[in-house]
């Protein structure tokens, strides 16, 4: 079972159904990338659902590694995660959000 502190990241971990599995269905944030680059930054009330059905985005299917935290205030986080990618990228937004 992944170890799931309240608003502590998970390790980043290899995008795979054992993964996917695991994912708890509670209300959090989540970010993806690929060769390390950050293509989609998430959040809801049920993670596990939302990450499935981002990775169903033909853009995401990209992506090989994902990171959540369990976080009430998920729009919240989520925004503040976006500001700081566009604070550190030009004003871009992660690729697959477009």
């Amino acid at each position: 079972m992944i170890e799931m502190l309240e608003n502590k990241w998970s390790d980043w971990r290899d995008n795979d159904q054992e993964l996917l599995s695991k994912i708890p269905e509670k209300p959090g944030v989540y970010m993806m990338h690929a060769s390390m680059k950050i293509l989609f930054i998430g959040g809801s009330q049920n993670m596990k659902k939302s990450i499935i059905e981002a990775l169903e985005k033909k853009c995401v299917t990209k992506a090989t590694r994902i990171r959540f935290r369990k976080e009430d205030d998920f729009d919240i986080i989520k925004n503040k995660l976006i500001a700081e990618y566009k604070k550190r990228h030009e004003g871009n937004i992660p690729q697959c959000m477009n």
